[in-house]
């Protein structure tokens, strides 16, 4: 996607409505200093933005995002999966992103339960350590289970984060088919 090329398109379309970035900007909810780095190509419009573009210049957002009007069908197919190969090459979050927040994200909201399960671990160690040294051998293999259980844990929260919202959103398209 070259942003220039997409902005002087807003731009062009902008002024064929005859509003100013002013008027455009009040429309949109935005200011005219967002709508203008958007002709510059400072930065892209956000999705919804997008829509709201395409919905008020009568244009899509393939269009929009080409940075030119689209008149045959083999065109806009062609642009069609070029944007999307760039915008999915852009994404904010690459997927190791993601699976790194969400576990960063599970450690912060059991940080608490973790460090009284670890006290208590700690505690079985030094009494089995104390006064019955065969409870130091259970307790050993007791933290090696406990580890298992909550890194399992933690790996099945990720994956539903990543995944399950994806998967409901896909069978909900299927259903509506």
């Amino acid at each position: 996607m070259n942003m220039v090329k997409i902005g002087n398109f807003l731009a062009d379309l902008r002024k064929e409505h005859n509003l100013t970035q002013e008027q455009l900007g009040e429309e949109l909810g935005v200011t005219n200093k967002t709508v203008s780095r958007w002709e510059t190509g400072t930065y892209l419009p956000p999705v919804e933005m997008l829509q709201m573009l395409s919905d008020k210049y009568a244009v899509t957002i393939n269009e929009i995002l080409s940075g030119e009007r689209l008149t045959s069908h083999e065109q806009y197919q062609q642009q069609a999966e070029s944007n999307i190969k760039t915008a999915l090459g852009k994404s904010v979050f690459s997927l190791k992103d993601k699976k790194d927040y969400f576990g960063k994200k599970w450690l912060k909201d059991h940080c608490a339960e973790l460090v009284i399960e670890m006290l208590i671990l700690i505690a079985l160690a030094v009494v089995g350590a104390i006064f019955y040294a065969p409870l130091t051998v259970i307790a050993s293999i007791f933290c090696i289970v406990w580890a298992m259980i909550t890194n399992n844990r933690k790996e099945s929260y990720i994956e539903h984060k990543l995944y399950d919202e994806d998967l409901k959103y896909l069978q909900e398209q299927n259903d509506e088919k």
